[in-house]
């Protein structure tokens, strides 16, 4: 996607997602010597579940993890391929990721199958214990878009850091919403936060927005997929403008 946007006269404008509200990211850190506690709950008839948990490379953290049977594993190791765990009627495959050339970030993808037909109910708690850390942030996500059940979500969400990929690629335009009627920046829509490269990098109107709809006559719908085509129109109208322009010399 950036590589794309550094092409001459692209301009790529991208919604951030609606998961703003939704209880599928936390954060923290973690201190040399300390322990932290993430709980998640997972509701009932859940076919399948991963998380993502994502860190410094060079923070060295031990990583247990509490069936909500009290059943407990850990600390998980660093290896190569797949680990394998059985924890009551579920099936847990944990892989450790490695840094890329550009990222000094790693992930430990934990992926949640069901032995019979459901994942087991109940608080799951993730222990993280710090080992040797020089940073010590750490972030989890759980998957978005609708495929979990509503009651499925971690006890103490935060809302920053839950801009939807590709909202996150540095040379988009990332769009956000707000509520123009009640001028306020809307509760679902996915946020980032204040660093480098801050995102989202503006906001549209993308609550109560009325269009056509399919079969004849208008709708209104909301979603950050409604605000960003107001600024699709607007950079469109923008280089337009620019196309048109006659720089004359001094």
């Amino acid at each position: 996607m950036d590589d794309v946007a550094n092409l001459g006269r692209t301009t790529i404008c991208v919604g951030t997602g609606n998961n703003g509200r939704d209880a599928l990211h936390t954060s923290g850190q973690v201190a040399q010597g300390g322990r932290t506690f993430v709980e998640l709950a997972v509701s009932s008839y859940e076919r399948t579940l991963n998380l993502q948990l994502w860190k410094s490379y060079v923070d060295e953290m031990e990583v247990f993890l509490v069936h909500p049977s009290g059943e407990r594993i850990g600390p998980l190791y660093e290896n190569l391929g797949p680990q394998r765990y059985y924890m009551g009627n579920t099936q847990l495959l944990i892989y450790y990721g490695e840094p890329s050339p550009y990222s000094v970030a790693q992930e430990i993808y934990l992926d949640f199958l069901p032995r019979n037909t459901y994942i087991d109910q109940g608080i799951w708690t993730i222990e993280l214990r710090g080992k040797r850390i020089v940073n010590g942030e750490y972030y989890m996500w759980l998957p978005g878009g609708n495929v979990l059940n509503q009651a499925t979500g971690f006890y103490a969400p935060i809302p920053y850091w839950t801009l939807t990929i590709p909202s996150t690629a540095r040379r988009v335009i990332a769009v956000g919403a707000y509520d123009s009627q009640a001028n306020t920046y809307a509760d679902f829509s996915g946020r980032g936060r204040m660093v480098a490269a801050a995102k989202p990098d503006l906001v549209a109107p993308g609550v109560g927005i009325q269009t056509t709809k399919s079969g004849g006559g208008y709708t209104a719908v909301t979603g950050t997929s409604f605000a960003t085509p107001f600024v699709s129109g607007g950079a469109a109208l923008l280089m337009e403008w620019g196309e048109g322009v006659m720089i004359l010399p001094s």
